[in-house]
């Protein structure tokens, strides 16, 4: 029986792992990030790789940093034959990289060489690509860099965010990754070196990025807010209070007025003027210190006092 050490962190992870483990895989350890406080009231809260793993009566290992911890010295005398990693989060020391019999594998969301990084879902959708894919690749020690092993595209909807495609990706990975694994361990799979040419980077979101440029299109608008729909969430300014906007619709009508400007207030919506003349709906947003609200709700609520001419920034 072939023995993995499975590494993975967010929700992406799980159906990969519980792939491994309903396929007869025996999965060593399971090695994820440690707990952390989640929500305003700082609960601590276990990884939902954690919480699968345990469900499978794996032994988990949480790291702070793998690189020199006590946990990897474990994973080193383990004798496994292969290490699989799936949005675990942190760089893995070469060391370790080959330490298994086969090495170490990796099931990355994007079609590589495009969106190296952590947050390739996120910049595909905000990018207005219109496909992505999951790509499994050898791990070595430069990021996303290995050889590929196998890949395949999905298209990207209008109505998809990060995580509809997330969810899509994972099933996707788990496929794939089950489907490749028996020519794998037999030798039988062919790499294919990575075009450096057509290298791009997806870094982690920063805070800036989080901000709508109204000066962009509203299909680029529109793209961010679902690029980071239901995390980090993209915000803009609306008197001096950050205001998160949670679902937007692209219009047909298009307008002379500044971007980011309110065009058109009615009873259950109102319009934003972007980039190029046009113009974005907004469905559902939440101010400072409240809940997610339909745009109705916030109209006949905390917004009641927005009229036509008044900006977002």
């Amino acid at each position: 029986m072939t023995k993995i050490i499975f590494m993975g962190t967010p929700g992406f992870s799980v159906p990969i792992l519980d792939g491994l483990v309903e396929a007869g895989y025996e999965v060593l350890r399971v090695v994820t990030q440690p707990d952390r406080p989640v929500g305003r009231k700082k609960i601590l809260t276990p990884p939902p790789v954690k919480e699968a793993a345990l469900k499978h009566n794996i032994k988990v290992l949480q790291p702070e940093k793998i690189s020199g911890s006590a946990e990897m010295d474990e994973i080193m005398t383990l004798g496994a034959d292969l290490i699989v990693t799936a949005a675990f989060g942190q760089f893995l020391p070469e060391s370790l990289l080959e330490s298994p019999r086969l090495g170490a594998i990796n099931v990355h969301a994007s079609l590589l060489p495009k969106y190296r990084g952590g947050a390739p879902v996120h910049y595909s959708i905000i990018n207005g690509d219109d496909k992505t894919g999951v790509t499994i690749m050898r791990m070595i020690k430069k990021m996303d860099a290995g050889a590929i092993l196998t890949q395949e595209s999905l298209p990207i909807e209008k109505t998809d965010d990060v995580g509809s495609m997330f969810e899509k990706l994972s099933l996707l990975g788990k496929k794939m990754l089950l489907e490749m694994l028996p020519d794998f361990l037999e030798g039988k799979i062919k790499d294919t070196p990575q075009e450096e040419s057509q290298v791009t980077y997806s870094p982690n979101i920063t805070r800036e990025e989080e901000q709508i440029d109204w000066q962009k299109t509203s299909r680029l608008v529109d793209s961010q807010v679902r690029g980071m729909r239901p995390w980090p969430v993209a915000y803009t300014m609306y008197q001096d209070s950050r205001v998160k906007i949670w679902d937007t619709m692209v219009l047909e009508e298009t307008t002379t007025e500044k971007p980011g400007t309110i065009i058109q207030i009615n009873k259950k919506n109102f319009w934003v003027a972007c980039g190029e003349g046009t113009v974005l709906q907004i469905k559902d947003l939440q101010p400072a210190g409240k809940g997610r609200l339909k745009a109705v709700e916030y109209l006949n609520g905390v917004g009641r006092e927005m009229e036509v001419g008044n900006h977002f920034e």
